[in-house]
């Protein structure tokens, strides 16, 4: 099936534009209900400071936003791209960006088709191909549909980040013109996971739960667990979050944990940036990194 192009040119920005951190939790069907939240920061010695929490209620208010004139390296909780064996197997483009773009030709039904009979013809224990970064990250399979749905956010988002020219590291260069002075891209994209840095602090605890019943008290002492957590740099990262006490509320407050994830992937995108600051390039990626299925940052 030949991919059709996707629509739409990219912004370009002037230089000068001051960096700032984003972190987003997003929605495959985003709504008032289950928007994509965004968290806006940026990193000052070594602290994480959260600036505003940011709610999209619709995809193409989602890639309206990616079109604003801005400079910033964000951390994503989608994944970027697909197993290799998955892939090859299926017979489809093995470069990224022609891969996706063959990927934003499917429709839901036609990738839950595919990636059911890919999974019935492998043996129980073995149904998912997996990508590289998923045993250290602890994520799930970017080819699951269910629980969650993670194949429909790559499907959702991901093509419209290479859409609006956003510089993946290890995986697309972005628009050539979307940079400053020295060439550095104006707006950069890393596959981020909460879960990976909520896991350090609580272990196998949950801290949150879209479901009202299970909506406990202690998922709420963990959201606060986590929250002292961070803003005590108790974590492998070595940054400390700074928050008000009305930031602080509204994080606690969230019980579905949508608010603390776009927080913790702001952080993973501080990190980031740190690599950067200190001269490298893949923003702590790791150089050997498969092309094709990208990695999660801080993995």
């Amino acid at each position: 099936m030949t991919a059709a192009p996707l629509q739409g040119a990219p912004l370009h920005h002037d230089v000068g534009l001051d960096v700032a951190l984003v972190g987003c939790d997003f929605s495959s069907s985003p709504s008032r209900k289950k928007p994509i939240v965004l968290a806006h920061g940026s990193l000052q010695s070594g602290r994480v400071l959260l600036s505003k929490l940011e709610r999209l209620e619709s995809l193409e208010a989602f890639v309206q936003w990616l079109q604003r004139p801005a400079c910033w390296i964000g951390g994503f909780d989608l994944p970027f791209g697909l197993p290799r064996e998955l892939v090859e197997t299926l017979g489809w483009p093995t470069q990224w960006d022609a891969c996706i773009r063959h990927y934003a030709s499917l429709s839901r039904a036609q990738i839950r088709a595919t990636f059911a009979a890919f999974c019935n013809a492998r043996p129980v224990g073995g149904k998912f191909a997996h990508r590289a970064t998923d045993r250290p990250a602890g994520s799930s399979p970017s080819m699951k549909w269910v629980n969650p749905p993670v194949a429909y956010m790559l499907h959702a988002g991901v093509p419209l980040l290479l859409n609006a020219g956003i510089f993946l590291p290890g995986l697309y260069p972005g628009d050539p013109l979307d940079v400053d002075a020295r060439g550095q891209a104006h707006r950069v994209a890393l596959e981020a996971y909460p879960g990976l840095l909520a896991r350090e602090v609580l272990a196998k605890r949950s801290y949150k739960s879209d479901d009202k019943a299970r909506q406990t008290p202690e998922r709420l002492i963990a959201r606060k667990d986590l929250i002292t957590a961070l803003e005590h740099g108790q974590t492998r990262l070595g940054l400390r979050l700074k928050l008000t006490h009305a930031q602080r509320d509204v994080l606690v407050d969230d019980a579905s944990g949508d608010s603390l994830d776009a927080v913790l992937c702001l952080v993973q995108a501080a990190w980031a940036q740190t690599r950067q600051r200190e001269g490298d390039a893949r923003y702590g990626l790791p150089d050997d990194l498969d092309p094709l299925e990208g990695w999660i940052v801080t993995a």
